[in-house]
């Protein structure tokens, strides 16, 4: 019989003594509470962009929100948290992104949904009243979890965070080589991947004690310890 995991399957962490779901989409689910976690949507971010007359294609808006529709059919979850910089920059708050948020909201409208501020949050301004979304400030508390943006270590809370947008880069053999989403687990805390489809990332240089679970072709596995293949380098996510 092979050993090999299925990658059909999202791959089950346990942190904070909680069983959890890495899932591709990318995003965090905790079966136990119904709580689905998304990092970093920075809903229009293209639009911003274009307001600064730079060539941008439009409908990333639209596909990043058919993607949270079709996790939220997916979980069913009873709660939505999102780990920070859900709205890009002042000019996102187009009149199109802000009806595409309210015709999204509408098709969830009994779903709770919680924003945990991110440092684009603190420019985009908080999302219209409207849709509906508590907002809270760093770090939230949620039974063994601190719901935060900035990744941190909290005194008593297993931090769940964003920002850095992680990536790994998976060497194979001659040039070959592949650049993926990555959650990032350390003593203590763990970073998401960017959900939304038009943004950076930061290749996160392996450390003793982290430990990888790329994502990719709709999967989501653990690298060896130590991360092999994993490129240092240096940077910060937008």
């Amino acid at each position: 019989m092979s050993s090999l995991p299925s990658f059909a399957d999202p791959a089950t962490v346990q942190w904070a003594g909680q069983p959890l779901q890495l899932l591709p989409a990318p995003a965090l689910w905790w079966p136990a509470q119904r709580i689905l976690f998304v990092a970093d949507l920075h809903l229009g971010k293209a639009a911003s962009y274009r307001a600064l007359g730079q060539p941008v294609p439009a409908g990333s808006t639209a596909r990043n929100l058919a993607r949270l529709d079709a996790l939220i059919a997916a979980q069913q979850p009873a709660h939505l948290v999102f780990l920070g910089d859900f709205l890009h920059a002042p000019e996102a708050r187009t009149p199109a992104v802000l009806q595409a948020l309210a015709d999204w909201r509408a098709r969830h409208a009994a779903l709770a949904m919680t924003l945990v501020r991110g440092n684009h949050d603190d420019r985009a301004g908080d999302p219209p009243a409207e849709l509906r979304i508590e907002v809270v400030d760093e770090p939230h508390l949620l039974g063994p979890f601190a719901a935060c943006h900035h990744p941190q270590t909290h005194p008593t809370h297993f931090v769940l965070a964003g920002h850095e947008h992680p990536v790994c880069h998976l060497q194979g053999r001659g040039r070959d080589r592949l650049r993926l989403p990555c959650f990032v687990q350390d003593a203590g805390r763990a970073v998401l991947p960017a959900f939304g489809e038009f943004t950076g990332g930061w290749a996160v240089p392996p450390a003793p004690g982290r430990r990888f679970h790329a994502v990719g072709d709709g999967a989501v596995w653990a690298l060896p310890a130590p991360a092999r293949g994993l490129q240092p380098t240096t940077g910060a996510a937008s």
